[in-house]
């Protein structure tokens, strides 16, 4: 992977990083396609209408059903799902955690039950990035020890000492990995943990930017906190980052919560939040949300946002928008979704050209005041 700052703006980072498949602009949104599609879409969809450079497929669900040996075996998630561009996949510690029943956290990984049917397994550090390689993506993320806020001041103290151990053991395996030919083209990415406690993200980052990963991502956040104890955290944790490394904001969220967190100085963002609000009504537009099922649209002629170029604004109406929500019409789902990962796609060109113009900070109250009318 190459990493290249084409231009800073106070804090704010206008990046390129390449990888094997694809060069990714920053900043990045990158759409979650959990089992390797994105809700509602195929390939031609991402391809002609979307264009991502790069998206976020699930270890732990990937592992569980197909099973990773046999993407493996089709030729990794590339050939198996038919899109050429990068893959950055998660660890699945998160799913591992969330979904699954009597999770027990141990010192060398996490022993859970598969939401599916049930059956027992253990991810380590090694085994998850043993998985990865067998999906082929393009930067792999290492298993931490996620936690759930609030908590004690015991459990993160734990939490970042598990951390940095699974963190020294993935380096080193991958390191072995590669000097026999495996994963030569794969990128592998820490998380820094500590909760919302500035002295437990320093002893977090310190740690574990000390280490020769390719990239870090700031975990633990958005999980029920404030939005401004999350920017808060986030505008102390990026200093802490090598600056020369992509940094990565996990799980991240409104399109207000990336255009304060690109301020605070990150470049890559995901999350559900546009395709899961799609499919629920919800629509993002340049002024606001547009919650398209109120009866207010069902004889409104105006696409659903003036401004937007997308294939959708381009050719459809509020009113028939309305319509196949209201009927449960499958075409709902894929058209609500295009244009929902268009305005975030497009918000991060957007926020991308006011960087390298030196103008973010007025693009920024420009953002807002177009939502206040």
């Amino acid at each position: 992977m190459k990493f290249e700052i084409e231009s800073i703006d106070e804090s704010a980072r206008a990046c390129i990083i390449k990888t094997a498949h694809s060069v990714i602009q920053t900043p990045v949104f990158m759409p979650v396609g959990t089992v390797g599609a994105i809700k509602a879409l195929d390939t031609t969809d991402l391809n002609t209408f979307l264009k991502p450079k790069i998206i976020l497929g699930n270890t732990y669900h990937l592992y569980l059903r197909p099973g990773d040996e046999l993407i493996k075996e089709l030729g990794g998630l590339h050939n198996f799902t038919q899109f050429s561009k990068s893959f950055l996949t998660d660890s699945g510690g998160f799913q591992a955690f969330s979904l699954s029943s009597n999770v027990k956290i141990e010192e060398d990984g996490i022993l859970f039950r598969s939401h599916i049917d049930g059956s027992k397994h253990k991810f380590t550090p090694k085994k998850v990035l043993d998985i990865q390689y067998n999906l082929g993506s393009d930067i792999m993320m290492i298993l931490d020890d996620l936690v759930a806020l609030p908590a004690t001041k015991e459990r993160i103290i734990n939490s970042i000492q598990r951390t940095t151990k699974w963190a020294k053991e993935s380096i080193a395996y991958h390191k072995k990995c590669q000097l026999e030919g495996k994963g030569l083209n794969q990128n592998i990415f820490a998380i820094i943990q500590g909760g919302t406690d500035k002295e437990f993200r320093k002893i977090s980052a310190d740690e574990l930017c000390q280490l020769d990963f390719d990239g870090f991502a700031i975990g633990g956040l958005s999980v029920g906190e404030s939005n401004e104890l999350m920017y808060e955290t986030v505008e102390y944790t990026t200093p802490l980052m090598p600056e020369d490394k992509p940094r990565y904001l996990m799980g991240v969220g409104t399109p207000e919560d990336l255009i304060e967190n690109i301020y605070r100085g990150v470049d890559m963002f995901d999350c559900v939040m546009p395709t899961r609000n799609a499919r629920n009504g919800t629509l993002f537009t340049s002024f606001g949300k547009v919650n398209i099922k109120a009866s207010r649209y069902k004889n409104d002629s105006d696409p659903i946002d003036s401004s937007c170029d997308c294939m959708v604004c381009q050719n459809y109406s509020r009113a028939y928008l309305n319509h196949l929500f209201r009927a449960r019409e499958l075409t709902y789902f894929r058209l609500a979704t295009i244009h929902n990962l268009y305005y975030y796609l497009n918000l991060m060109k957007e926020a991308r050209e006011a960087i390298l113009a030196k103008r973010f900070k007025s693009f920024r109250k420009e953002f807002y005041a177009k939502r206040l009318k």
